[in-house]
C-alpha cells in the first residue's frame, strides 16, 4: 500500500509509474475523492472545537447548540466513512511501483535475460514428458485424482510419493542449516487481514480458497502460498533494530483456484489447485533489501545446482511482476519434454509495501519506520519434480536420482 501523502504530492509521477503497471490510475478521481475527505476532516474538527468550547460555559442555552453540532458531526462522519471508502478502494488496488532498474514493458516479452546455468543434457532416445514418465511406471495417477477432486490435482505413490517428500526434506536441510533460515510451520488456513497484508485481497479474491467454518465476523481463506503467513509473522508489530533481519523458511501445501488460467496446462503438474511448496521470506531494514534479494536468489540457485538441473533467470518487466513486488526475478529451469525453460521459482522485493498493509515497522534512532519484505520459492515441489524426472531420465523409463538426494530417497540410485 502506498503513502496517501506521497500519492497526493506526487500525482503525475504515481501516474507514470501505474503505467507501467498495465494501470491506467484516474488520477482526477483519486484528487477529487481526497479533496473532499479532507474538507470534511476540518469541518468536523472545527465543528468538535465549537462543541468543546460550549461545553465549558455553563449557560444552558448552548445545550440546544451543542446537540445540533453534534447532529452535524454525525451526518459529516457519516458521509466521511463512504468517501473514504472510495478512497480506500482506490488504494487498495494500487500495485506496488517498479525500481528504476526493472526494464520497462507490458509482458513477459519484456523480461531480461540475466543468466543461463548447468548443461542441458542431449537425449540420444526420444524424451518422455512426466506424465508419460509416471504413467508407465503407474507412480502418477491422475485418473485417481480426478475420481477424488477433479481436474487439476494429482496422486502420487510408491518412489514418486517418496521423491516427492525427499526434495522438501532436501531444500529444508539445506535453507535450515547452510543458509540459517529459521524453519516454521505455520497454520494453513488464515484470516482476511492476512490477506489483506501481503496484496492477496481484495484484488485477487477470485483465486482464493474461501471456507467456513466457524461463527468468527473475519472471513478465513487457505492459504495460496506460504508467503502469506511468514510476512505476516510480524504483521502489527515494532521490531528492534538488532532483530533484523529476520529469515524464514516453511513447506506448506498452497491452495489456488488459478481463475485466470483457463485452457493452460491442463496436462501434468505444471498447474494445480494444491501443491507443496517451500517459500522463503525475510524482512529487512530498507537500505538492505536488494543486497537481501541477491542473497535470497543465490540460496535458491544453490538447489538447481547441487541437483544438477539446468536453469535460467530472468528478471521480469514491469507488467510482468507480481501486484505486490518493487522488482523480481524468475527461475526457469529446463523442460526436455517441452524444449523450454518454465518457471519454477519466483524471488520478490516489495519494499515497505506490504509492511504498510500490516503494520510491521522496526524501531529507528528517528522513530519507527516501516521494514521492508521479500519472499522467494525455494522451490514449488510438483514443477521441481518435473524438471528432476525429465533432465534425468533413462531410456528405459526409469529416473537417474541426483547424489544429494539419494541419502533422503533409500539410498536408491534410480526409480
Amino acid at each position: 500500500m502506498h503513502n496517501i501523502k506521497n500519492l497526493r504530492e506526487n500525482l503525475e509521477v504515481y501516474k507514470k509509474k501505474f503505467k507501467e503497471r498495465n494501470l491506467d490510475f484516474n488520477v482526477d478521481q483519486f484528487h477529487k475523492s481526497d479533496e473532499l475527505n479532507r474538507k470534511i476532516i476540518l469541518k468536523k474538527e472545527s465543528l468538535e472545537q465549537e462543541k468543546k468550547s460550549l461545553s465549558k460555559s455553563k449557560d444552558k442555552s448552548n445545550f440546544e447548540q451543542s446537540k445540533k453540532i453534534s447532529e452535524q458531526i454525525s451526518i459529516l462522519t457519516k458521509q466521511q466513512n463512504e468517501i473514504q471508502k472510495n478512497l480506500n478502494q482506490i488504494l487498495f488496488s494500487l500495485p506496488n511501483t517498479a525500481l528504476d532498474d526493472v526494464p520497462i514493458g507490458k509482458d513477459e516479452r519484456s523480461n531480461k535475460l540475466i543468466k543461463k546455468k548447468g548443461v542441458i543434457k542431449n537425449f540420444t532416445f526420444k524424451v518422455k514428458s512426466h506424465v508419460e514418465i509416471g504413467s508407465k511406471q503407474k507412480k502418477i495417477d491422475f485418473d485417481a485424482s480426478i475420481k477424488l477432486s477433479g481436474s487439476r490435482f494429482v496422486v502420487l505413490k510408491k518412489e514418486f510419493a517418496l521423491l516427492e517428500r525427499a526434495l522438501i526434506n532436501f531444500m529444508l536441510d539445506t535453507h535450515v542449516n547452510e543458509f540459517k533460515y529459521i524453519e516454521i510451520s505455520p497454520p494453513l488456513i488464515v484470516n482476511e487481514d492476512v490477506m489483506f497484508g501481503t496484496g492477496q485481497l481484495p484484488k485477487f479474491e477470485e483465486d482464493q480458497f474461501e471456507i467456513k467454518f466457524d461463527n468468527s465476523e473475519k472471513r478465513k481463506f487457505l492459504i495460496p502460498t506460504a508467503e502469506v503467513v511468514l510476512t505476516n509473522l510480524v504483521r502489527k508489530s515494532n521490531i528492534e533494530k538488532d532483530q533484523l533481519p529476520q529469515r524464514f523458511v516453511a513447506s506448506t501445501p498452497c491452495f489456488r483456484k488459478e481463475a485466470g488460467s483457463y485452457g493452460k496446462d491442463t496436462k501434468g503438474m505444471i498447474r494445480q489447485h494444491q501443491f507443496y511448496k517451500v517459500e522463503l521470506v525475510s524482512i529487512v531494514e530498507p537500505k538492505n533489501r536488494i543486497n537481501e534479494l541477491d542473497r535470497m536468489l543465490n540460496c535458491v540457485e544453490s538447489i538447481l545446482e547441487r541437483l544438477e538441473i539446468p536453469y535460467q533467470v530472468v528478471l521480469l518487466s514491469t507488467g510482468d511482476m507480481g501486484f505486490s513486488a518493487e522488482k523480481t526475478f524468475d527461475i526457469e529451469a529446463w523442460v526436455p519434454s517441452e524444449k523450454q525453460y518454465r518457471e519454477i521459482s519466483s524471488c520478490s522485493s516489495c519494499g515497505s509495501f506490504q509492511a504498510r498493509r500490516m503494520g510491521a515497522k522496526y524501531k529507528t534512532e528517528n522513530g519507527n519506520e516501516f521494514v521492508s519484505t521479500l519472499n522467494g520459492s525455494g522451490f514449488a515441489v510438483g514443477r521441481l519434480m518435473i524438471a528432476l524426472l525429465e533432465n534425468n531420465q533413462n531410456e528405459d523409463g526409469s529416473v537417474n536420482i541426483p547424489n544429494v538426494l539419494k541419502k533422503y530417497m533409500n539410498n536408491l540410485d534410480k526409480i
